[in-house]
């Protein structure tokens, strides 16, 4: 079984930055890909970022591009996601997910871990 736990988040002013961490625990743990995803309230849960784990390859969605960065560290089995010049508009609950299969990375139904989510919130 596999378990991601998050940490970071938190309040910050806009133009500030966070950093968000996923470490994963398990005995095979050995994904194909983890990604960032995020819900604001009264919206849908919406892509991030995502990590290919053997290449390092990534993918971003356009809101984010520039200012956010995932990587990740194998031998912690921990993903990050550095935000720079945070925006109000980031303002979300922000989830790890992990995928040990093939698949398209921005869409949520391709990840079968997740974790527990963390607040971040910008403010004017």
């Amino acid at each position: 079984q596999v378990q991601l736990v998050q940490s970071g988040g938190g309040l910050v002013q806009a133009g500030g930055s966070l950093r968000l961490s996923c470490a994963a625990s398990g005995r095979t743990f050995s994904p194909y890909a983890m990604g960032w995803f995020r819900q604001a309230p009264g919206k849908e849960r919406e892509f991030v970022a995502a990590i290919r784990w053997s290449t390092g390859s990534t993918v971003y969605a356009d809101s984010v591009k520039g200012r956010f960065t995932i990587s990740r560290d194998n031998a912690k089995n921990t993903v990050y996601l550095q935000m720079n010049s945070l925006k109000p508009e980031d303002t979300a609950v922000y989830s790890c997910a992990a995928t040990s299969t093939t698949g398209l990375l921005i869409r949520a139904h391709s990840y079968g871990y997740w974790g527990q989510g963390t607040q971040v919130t910008v403010s004017s």
